[in-house]
């Protein structure tokens, strides 16, 4: 029997050499010229096989797809483990890792890897990157820091090591730990090549920090790092996200005079901000360009544009670009009906918007949460609430409960009906399913009861906002002003626009001119020429109307006391 086992373990030795894949077809049935598998075939097999081979097969009999009555995966490993010497043995531990790694075991990979530390023996740099990108995919960012911070002296880091941690701090948006990596990465005597630099431009932009987003752009071309289209791209992202428009494009137009060619996620960011601006015309010809360079375009291409077109209300040409869509290939899918079917609402053509509908149906497709919404939304706007709520009970039978979003539409249709006894029984409503009334609920409440002069009322949800930790919005702040000024409250509306300068909230133009026009009435004129000065300060142009108002006030003021001095003379 031994001399037969030893045989077939020489046999599986030659089948390995040239080629080495037939190994896996003897060994995949169930025993070997009449032998079970064994410990020490393993063993063989695994220091014979190339490390892909090897973990291809380890792979197999974790997973149960290789069997042996000698055996099982745990008694396998642990002989596998305990009866190799050193150098091997390194190689076999980072075989286990990649295999636990590759069937997703985290636990177990992490457990094999601390073992592995634990006898003294280094893993490859290749295998803990590997290990790191799956614990940080698989992991919360404390528990992946966690790992990374406990580990790093312990193994033997790369720059690609140092990559994988800066990406995921960047994803958390942790860019104070991704620049002291970065720092790191130096001091070990590495240079952070363009993957790195992209990743931190990335990760600055995610939260804002758009100065060290271009810091690092130039950074980049002062040591000589050619950025590719994705920096470029996720710069160019960074900046129209943050409101920095127009140096956005100057980047785009960068890219092009640098000789980088814009990918099809760069044109549909620019297509996007284009059609954000109302620039749909200038959009269509970055699409032209793009087409021309070949560059294929995917659903997103066209539902930016559509999405372009609906802003304009141009609802008819945007179910003409769909057409053309689905010609070039390019299903449309409920984000494009969405957006259409919200274009014919905003039209008023509720027809129209019924029968994309039951087009979206006979696709295969049902109607979502959003589109029923954007319906609910389109007959409020109508004045058609009876429509409104057969939509509503439409939901309802199909199973959709009404969210937030729903209520809050109901909610804005009825308080700007002047109803704010029905407008407030949705909001019970809403509340008794659970639902928890958010800014936007509050807003169109304390805006309903600014209109009907009730500023108790809307003074009342303003501090029930606070009591339950919801910070109100510029627009409730300005709502609020409006209405202590038409209530001839200035007393209340200046607390609140100096509120709103502590908050770092922007009083709009409306609010300031509304505010100043009640102080002259009161002869304030001290205040409101304070409230005219802020104006200029935040750029905004006092309008004619103020300055007047202003000057009435004055020369009111001056013929008061002219007159008063007269009287006294002649006494």
């Amino acid at each position: 029997m031994a001399e037969k086992a030893q045989k077939t373990l020489v046999l599986l030795a030659n089948l390995i050499k040239v080629p080495p894949l037939k190994a896996f077809t003897l060994l995949n049935s169930s025993n070997l010229h009449g032998f079970q598998h064994t410990h020490e075939s393993f063993s063989i097999l695994l220091h014979l096989l190339q490390l892909p081979h090897a973990q291809s097969l380890l792979l197999q009999v974790i997973s149960g797809r290789i069997h042996s009555q000698s055996f099982t995966p745990s008694s396998l490993l642990q002989y596998l483990t305990q009866s190799e010497t050193s150098k091997p043995k390194s190689r076999l531990y980072e075989v286990i890792i990649n295999t636990y790694i590759q069937s997703q075991s985290l636990d177990s990979a992490v457990s094999y890897f601390t073992e592995m530390i634990e006898k003294g023996l280094v893993p490859g740099s290749n295998c803990f990157n590997n290990l790191l990108t799956f614990v940080a995919g698989s992991s919360s960012f404390d528990e992946f820091w966690a790992f990374f911070d406990e580990n790093k002296s312990r193994v033997v880091l790369d720059v690609y090591s140092f990559g994988i941690a800066i990406k995921a701090c960047c994803e958390a948006c942790e860019t104070e730990k991704s620049f002291h990596l970065l720092a790191a990465l130096r001091e070990n005597g590495f240079s952070p090549n363009v993957v790195i630099y992209t990743t931190l431009i990335d990760g600055c932009c995610k939260k804002g920090e758009i100065e060290k987003a271009k810091a690092l752009f130039s950074e980049m071309e002062r040591i000589g790092l050619v950025a590719n289209e994705r920096t470029y791209t996720v710069l160019i992202h960074g900046l129209f996200k943050n409101g920095v428009t127009k140096q956005g494009f100057e980047m785009y137009e960068k890219m092009k005079e640098d000789g980088v060619l814009p990918n099809l996620y760069t044109y549909n960011c620019v297509m996007n901000q284009l059609c954000k601006d109302g620039r749909t015309k200038d959009a269509f010809k970055v699409f032209d360009e793009m087409r021309e360079r070949g560059v294929s375009c995917n659903v997103v291409t066209y539902n930016t544009l559509i999405g372009g077109l609906c802003r304009e209300m141009n609802a008819s040409e945007a179910c003409r670009l769909m057409v053309q869509m689905e010609s070039d290939g390019i299903n449309p899918n409920l984000i494009t009906y969405n957006t259409l079917i919200d274009g014919f609402c905003n039209v008023g053509k509720l027809g129209k918007a019924l029968s994309l509908c039951r087009d979206l149906k006979s696709r295969g497709m049902s109607l979502s949460v959003v589109t029923y919404n954007i319906l609910v939304s389109g007959f409020c706007k109508k004045g058609d609430t009876s429509g409104a709520a057969k939509i509503v009970k439409e939901m309802e039978e199909r199973g959709i409960k009404p969210s937030k979003v729903t209520y809050t539409i109901l909610i804005d249709t009825f308080a700007r009906s002047d109803n704010m006894e029905r407008a407030i029984q949705l909001r019970t409503s809403m509340e008794n399913l659970g639902l928890v009334p958010d800014v936007h609920t509050y807003s169109v409440l304390i805006h309903g009861f600014c209109i009907k002069g009730q500023m108790n009322e809307a003074s009342r949800l303003f501090r029930s906002m606070v009591e339950k930790k919801l910070e109100p919005n510029e627009v409730i702040y300005n709502t609020m002003i409006l209405g202590y000024c038409k209530e001839g409250s200035s007393y209340r509306a200046l607390r609140l626009l100096r509120e709103m300068g502590d908050k770092e909230l922007a009083p709009n133009v409306a609010s300031y001119s509304y505010l100043i026009e009640v102080l002259c009435k009161e002869k304030k004129m001290k205040e409101a020429e304070d409230l005219v000065e802020k104006m200029i300060d935040s750029g905004m142009d006092p309008s004619a109307s103020i300055c007047n108002v202003i000057s009435r006030t004055k020369n009111g003021s001056l013929v008061a006391q002219t007159n008063d001095k007269s009287s006294s003379n002649v006494t």
